[in-house]
């Protein structure tokens, strides 16, 4: 495979996680206003495999970001270095969660996976606007090249920050279930 069909499936997962994000909210609500409706099974049903599913995105997002630099040989930056930073350990903790089942998990993934995403923020928005100068770019590792520019604005800070987003909000809807049910 290609590095640019590999990037064109990333910013296509890019795009599922974000309409799973939004199917969620609208779940949540749903459930909200109707605790015994089909739609309230539905976000139950989710919330049983909402861990394993955070642990997926966070293993694939680890995998993605070792393809692009060790295959692709993509030169990551520093902003890039952090974001890994936040996100290989996530993969890890959230796979031991997911066996474990344990719910809590979201005390220690939430915090790390909000700075991780702050990262990710500002590294898009360097990409997205990159005439702008950042104390955290370099001359041979700039932050504002583009290696992935699919569909002319899903980037590799913005595969990142969908990743954080989703694991941020399914950690906090797998916490929403009893363990015992999972």
């Amino acid at each position: 495979m290609s590095t640019h069909s590999f990037s064109l499936l990333f910013a296509l997962l890019t795009f599922a996680c974000w309409a799973a994000i939004a199917l969620i909210a609208a779940l949540y609500v749903a459930r909200r206003r109707r605790p015994d409706g089909a739609l309230a099974v539905a976000y139950d049903e989710i919330a049983r495999v909402a861990l394993p599913l955070a642990a997926l995105v966070a293993c694939v997002t680890m995998a993605g970001s070792l393809y692009y630099s060790q295959i692709a040989h993509f030169v990551p930056c520093a902003l890039c270095w952090y974001q890994r930073i936040a996100m290989y350990p996530l993969a890890i903790i959230l796979v031991v969660a997911s066996l474990r089942r344990d719910t809590r998990v979201w005390w220690y993934v939430v915090p790390q996976a909000v700075i991780g995403a702050g990262f990710a923020i500002y590294h898009t928005q360097l990409q997205a606007f990159p005439k702008q100068h950042s104390s955290f770019c370099t001359i041979s590792e700039p932050c504002t090249v583009r290696y992935v520019w699919e569909f002319g604005f899903v980037s590799l800070p913005l595969m990142a920050l969908t990743a954080f987003t989703f694991i941020i909000v399914f950690v906090f809807v797998a916490r929403s279930t009893p363990r015992e049910e999972l």
